[in-house]
């Protein structure tokens, strides 16, 4: 594992699943936290948790899809630590049901959310990670959660797919814009992590038939995604950007 002693880690969409999850694991690399999400109290228990075994940890309020709402994220973070340098673009929502079926409402909040969300986000950390002076140190680290569905066809997931399949080329086109600032971008493609918001989809028959039909008949587990989050957001990945990295336990194969 390498070490993150000393960066300051935005991680959206922290309370709950993959950004709790990543909320731990970078605790116990050492790194400083800034944990946003619309859903403050779940945030301020993991943060005494996380302050009760030594990590440096603050919650903000933060609406992904609304620009003001993460200014002041990083306002909030620079004010408690200092210039932030790594960003994990964690926050999303889906909406399960026929395209037929899908209300308006929902596919804005879709993409209001996984994308308008992860380019703001992006975006502002950017722009403090360049303010920052990153084309010198080369330290800025962008990480884009996406999800294997960016690449396949499935009944019940068109809008949340689009939504990804968008994540992954914005992380690729992103990461070539600033290449020359010292800010690598990359994107981790999961495949199906039992999270609160998967939960309930794999309790039913038609959720476990899905479980079933994996090469590995099993979901992944979080801990799965550790060493390349890790490495992505560390020193060590100076001279890798612009990858979509699927990491699914063969789901997909």
């Amino acid at each position: 594992m390498h070490d993150l002693h000393g960066r300051t880690c935005l991680i959206t969409g922290a309370s709950s699943g993959l950004g709790m999850h990543f909320a731990r694991l970078f605790a116990r690399q050492g790194a400083h936290l800034v944990l946003g999400a619309r859903r403050v109290e779940p945030m301020e228990t993991l943060v005494a948790e996380l302050r009760a075994n030594g990590a440096e940890a603050i919650a903000v309020p933060l609406d992904v899809a609304d620009e003001t709402s993460v200014i002041a994220a990083l306002d909030a973070a620079e004010s408690a630590f200092g210039p932030v340098d790594t960003i994990i673009a964690n926050a999303g929502v889906t909406a399960a049901g026929r395209s037929t079926e899908t209300p308006l409402s929902a596919l804005k909040t879709i993409f209001d959310t996984n994308v308008i969300g992860v380019f703001l986000t992006a975006r502002e950390g950017a722009k403090r990670m360049i303010a920052a002076d990153s084309r010198a140190t080369g330290r800025g680290r962008i990480l884009l959660i996406g999800s294997i569905t960016a690449d396949q066809t499935g009944d019940g997931t068109s809008a949340y797919s689009a939504s990804k399949a968008a994540v992954a080329h914005l992380g690729r086109n992103l990461a070539q814009e600033w290449v020359r600032q010292g800010i690598n971008v990359n994107v981790i493609q999961p495949g199906y992590i039992l999270t609160e918001m998967a939960h309930d989809w794999f309790q039913t028959d038609a959720g476990k038939a899905q479980i079933a039909s994996f090469n590995r008949r099993r979901l992944q587990p979080a801990e799965s995604l550790d060493d390349m989050a890790v490495y992505l957001c560390s020193d060590a990945s100076l001279h890798m950007t612009g990858a979509v990295i699927t990491i699914d336990d063969g789901q997909s194969v």
